[in-house]
């Protein structure tokens, strides 16, 4: 009996493996389906390149605001619950900004749509943490696969529905309703985490701790390259190399694809290479795909730009959320002071990008990011495993 109840346990924490992994889908999804449409949004809401890069900077302060709810929606909720609401939310957002008619408009979209993407990576990462530390071994690359699989996904969806000329507006709409009824379903098969009676509910605001802010650093120049390549690569290649909209959605799927790709591959590769080695590796492929999309002058060459950045910068998020969990007294508070930076970071570039374009160029916003990328090889030490100390007994 006690056999066979084991045996329970281990079906319950894979089936939360596959389920949570397929949140990251759904969350994944949703964020390609918007990234590839930003042109027909754009041109919907009369916006020119620097106030869109004002209005992208709204989802950066709603996940800002918001994120540290999300484990004291938990606390109060239980995990599951709380990760059911949040993804409905997050996946019903998507609605909102191709119905923007202006520039106020899309700004107060964007912030829900920042705030709901903030809370349910909070949640879903969290969840994805305690099965990986449940399971004993490395799973969080390949959950963040599974989130640019999402990707590539809405992405590729999105090519078509440009390509078709299919307005946005009808392309989210359906999509969201979509991906609203999967995530509902999947989360059914989640942990169910739930505190201790004496566990004291976590602050509703808290700075991250001086353990993840170098750390953190590094997932910030990682992913600033991810939010840039993800929302301005169609725009780019419109833009400065004037190819047609369906051309310039594709370099936005291809960027997905390479990521998706490495980071389902990427547990095996730190297994053989090392977190460090494998992150100064990826920040010179990184910074080479960068310096291919700010000279190219055929867009063939920029998309495979776009996809050597999204194939250097993949697994460095997971392996920062994974050296925080070996740092200072605290491994949650740090691994939420790391996704706090990253995500932020993620949510900010757009906008940066979008007020570099407007005072000088596009090509100029793309040079900052290949600066950046670089950061990824010459900072990877910070990565470098930490022994914690075990408490005594």
């Amino acid at each position: 009996m006690r056999f066979r109840r084991g045996w329970d346990v281990v079906d319950e924490v894979r089936r939360a493996r596959y389920a949570v992994g397929a949140v990251f889908c759904v969350h994944g999804a949703v964020t390609g389906s918007f990234a590839t449409r930003v042109p027909w949004i754009q041109d919907h809401a009369s916006v020119s390149p620097g106030q869109l890069g004002l209005a992208l900077a709204f989802p950066a302060l709603g996940a800002s605001l918001a994120m540290p709810l999300a484990a004291r929606i938990s606390h109060q909720f239980g995990s599951r619950a709380t990760l059911r609401g949040l993804i409905a939310l997050w996946t019903l957002a998507l609605i909102l900004p191709s119905f923007a008619p202006n520039l106020v408009a899309l700004c107060a979209a964007l912030f829900v749509y920042g705030a709901t993407a903030g809370m349910a990576d909070v949640a879903m990462n969290a969840i994805g943490v305690e099965v990986e530390r449940r399971l004993k071994k490395s799973i969080m690359s390949g959950l963040h696969g599974m989130w640019s699989v999402g990707t590539l996904i809405g992405s590729g969806l999105g090519t078509v529905a440009a390509h078709l000329e299919i307005s946005a507006q009808a392309h989210h709409l359906t999509v969201a309703v979509v991906l609203t009824v999967i995530g509902i379903s999947v989360c059914h098969y989640v942990l169910n985490l739930r505190p201790t009676e004496d566990e004291e509910a976590p602050p509703r605001f808290a700075l991250p701790p001086k353990s993840a802010w170098l750390i953190g650093a590094v997932g910030f120049c990682a992913v600033f390259a991810e939010g840039a390549s993800l929302d301005w690569s169609a725009v780019y290649l419109e833009d400065v190399l004037t190819t047609s909209a369906g051309v310039a959605a594709a370099a936005t799927t291809g960027f997905a694809l390479t990521m998706a790709v490495a980071r389902i591959a990427g547990d095996a590769v730190v297994d053989r290479w090392g977190a460090v080695r494998t992150v100064r590796v990826s920040g010179i492929i990184a910074t080479f795909g960068g310096l291919l999309v700010v000279l190219a002058q055929h867009p063939l060459v920029a998309m495979a730009g776009f996809g050597l950045l999204g194939l250097g910068i993949a697994v460095v998020v997971p392996l920062a959320f994974a050296a925080a969990g070996h740092t200072g007294p605290n491994p949650s508070q740090a691994i939420a002071g790391v996704a706090t930076v990253t995500y932020t970071s993620g949510l900010v570039a757009p906008s940066v990008i979008g007020g570099i374009a407007q005072a000088s160029s596009l090509t100029l916003s793309f040079i900052v990011v290949t600066v950046l990328a670089s950061g990824l090889a010459v900072f990877a030490g910070v990565l470098r495993p930490q022994v914690r100390a075990t408490p005594e007994r």
